[in-house]
Formats: structure tokens, sequence, C-alpha cells
């Protein structure tokens, strides 16, 4: 290991020494993390402990993309962020703190959503791309655009308490759809805003797909392409399925026909991605306590949770219809199309969706109970039980 080798400066093998000490890596590897790019999509629960990795690994070009400003309630989980830095765009906060970890890494910030417009420009550019998303229309957008590149998409997602990661290379096997070949419809599976997220899980998760990127860049070791891996943290436990390459794959398969980028938002159920929606009226759960308490307000207070929900918890004189369930059910609140109907769910993401489709239906009068039976928990009756 001669500290005169010209591919790593003196201090860089100071910096990597624990790195070049691996004969499976040595100079020769962790020069080609320096001279690789890696794409990251999401700088959120799973993108910041990604980032940081990557970033102290030495991977010398690393582009973040996230159209997202940081939160409070972020900093449970996304690492990579301070207390100070709530209200900044993720991407700049992000490009701080890893500049800041090592000089080496230059760092591309995209303060965008990906779209099927500048995706196959912005992945094109990277050697891999790393799905941190927490939204099946990006995660679709992500692995088509993989498919289409010729690209590595290292995948990983987190939810309550389990998490998955993989590694889709349609040219060594099977891709995310042959996963998971259509989505599931839309409110069927909670967001982790609304369902909940373990603070430490991300980073389980992300180590994973750290360790996959690495292994990819540097050519060694054996891929998780092929196979998925599922982390359960109650319990402490690891389970790996291996995945089949589907030769009946849209997008992969023999015959493909999915052969260029199409609109991810209407595939998974959301409408068109460019569809200007107005906004929804918002009604605090105070103040629809007194609207309910009042006889000369009549309201209709709409749960489109799911039943197993349901019997957690329930607001009393609430109406349980799941969202799923709305079109065909619509005939059991028609008398209410030009009266006042209040939605919730969980935490309010799922009635956003329930509101609109009310509305597409001709209800006139419908407002999004803001922060769903979890805000009626904290602030109205604290016997309805929070989960």
């Amino acid at each position: 290991m001669a500290s005169s080798d010209p591919r790593l400066r003196p201090e860089q093998f100071d910096r990597y020494r624990r790195h070049l000490s691996l004969p499976e890596i040595g100079v020769e590897g962790q020069a080609r993390l320096l001279d690789s790019s890696v794409l990251l999509i999401g700088a959120g629960g799973l993108g910041c402990p990604l980032a940081l990795y990557l970033a102290a690994a030495g991977v010398g070009r690393i582009g973040l993309v996230d159209d997202d400003v940081v939160d409070l309630s972020n900093l449970q989980r996304q690492v990579l962020y301070q207390t100070s830095d709530v209200g900044r765009p993720k991407v700049e906060a992000a490009a701080e703190r890893i500049r800041g970890l090592n000089p080496d890494v230059r760092v591309d910030v995209y303060p965008l959503r990906l779209d099927s417009s500048n995706a196959l420009e912005i992945l094109g550019d990277y050697d891999v791309v790393v799905d941190g998303t927490d939204n099946f229309p990006t995660r679709y957008l992500s692995n088509d655009a993989c498919v289409l590149l010729g690209k590595p998409n290292v995948y990983g997602s987190i939810f309550r308490f389990e998490g998955q990661a993989s590694v889709f290379d349609a040219r060594v096997g099977p891709c995310y759809r042959c996963l998971y070949p259509e989505p599931p419809p839309p409110g069927t599976v909670p967001s982790c805003e609304e369902g909940g997220v373990l603070g430490v899980l991300p980073g389980m998760v992300a180590i994973i797909q750290a360790t996959e990127t690495v292994k990819l860049l540097t050519g060694i070791g054996e891929s998780l392409a092929g196979r998925l891996l599922a982390y359960d943290a109650l319990r402490m436990e690891w389970n790996e399925f291996r995945l089949m390459k589907d030769p009946e794959c849209p997008v992969c398969g023999d015959h493909p026909t999915v052969t260029e980028l199409i609109d991810y938002q209407g595939f998974c159920g959301f409408g068109p991605a460019d569809e200007v929606t107005a906004p929804l009226v918002q009604v605090r759960a105070t103040e629809a306590e007194e609207r309910l308490g009042n006889p000369d307000s009549a309201m209709l207070l709409l749960d489109v949770r799911e039943p197993e929900e349901v019997a957690q918890a329930s607001i009393e004189g609430s109406v349980p219809i799941p969202l799923g369930e709305i079109e065909a059910r619509v005939g059991e609140i028609a008398d209410w199309r030009q009266r006042p109907v209040v939605v919730h769910c969980h935490h309010g993401g799922r009635s956003a969706q329930a509101c609109r489709k009310l509305i597409e239906l001709g209800f006139e009068e419908v407002e999004n109970l803001d922060g769903g039976i979890e805000a009626w928990s904290l602030t109205v009756d604290g016997r309805v039980p929070r989960y």
C-alpha cells in the first residue's frame, strides 16, 4: 500500500485507510468509488443515512432529488438535519452537511419532483440509482427509467416497524414491476405519515442499500439482485425471498409494452401529474366537535378508514365507509349532497382523497378533518384510543 500511488492523494490514504486495508477494496476499489456517481431519489428517512454513509465511503459524486423542505417532524428519523434546518430545502441542507463531512464528494442538487419529463435526463448521468422514496408513482417511475437506461436500482421501503431492501437490475434479474406488477388502489396502503414509522428503522434499511451500492460500484460480493430482504424490527428478524424475472413484465419482459415513461400519477390512480386541484376546506377537530354537538348545524362525519382501524378507535356518530368503497356505496350518503360532510381518516391523507372523490360525485359542502382521528384524540376526546 504505497502512499505514492497516483490514484489517491496522501490525505485520501489517511481518510480511507480502513477501506484500503480490505483486500476486496484496496486502492483500486477506493479509486472506483471516487470516480463513481450515485443518484439518491428522496432526501428523507432513507436518503439521509444513505447520503452520510456514501459520502463517508468516498463516492465521488452524489445527486440529491427532493422538492421538500425540512419539517420539525422529520427530525425523529432524518439524521442529516438539525433543528436549525427547519424550513430549509432538504437538498440544500443535505448538501451542506455532506460537503462538511467529505470535501472529496461533489454534490448535485435537484430541488424538484422527479417526473416523466425529467427522469431520463437526470438518472442517465449516474452509475447507480438509489430509491429512497415513500410513494408508489415515484417508485414505478424510477424503476421504469432504470430499466430503459440499463441501470441498477437499489430499492428500500419502510413502514411502521418493517422494512424491505433489494436491487432491481433488469440486465441480470427482475425489476420492481416483476415483484409488484400493479400499484395498490389509492388509500389502501397508509403512508408513513398516517401509519407512523419507528425512528431508527430507516437507518437499518438504508445501511443495506448503502452496502449494496458500494458493492455495485466496486464490483465486490454478491448483490441482492433477485432477492428481497424483509426486516421486522419488533421481532428483530430478517427473511429472504427469492425473486424471479417475469417474462410477461410490461417493462423488462420478453415483449415489453412500456417502452417510454408514462403518466405515473394516473397509473397509480391519483389523476394526471399536471392536474391542478382546488385546495380543500380544512376543519379543526375542536370546531367539528362543536358543530356535531349543535342541533342547528347538521353535519355528517364520514370515516373512510379500513374496518380494522374503525374497530380499534372511532368517533361516536361517524359513518364508516372505506375510501375504496365510496363510489360503490355513495347511495348510503346521497341525502348529504347539498349538506355539510366532514371526512376523516387516521391523519388526514386518505380523507383528502375521499373529499376530492365526493366533490367529483357532486357533493357540495365537503371538508377534511385536519389531523384525522389522531387530532380528535389529542384535542377533543382522549378516551378515543391512539394507534
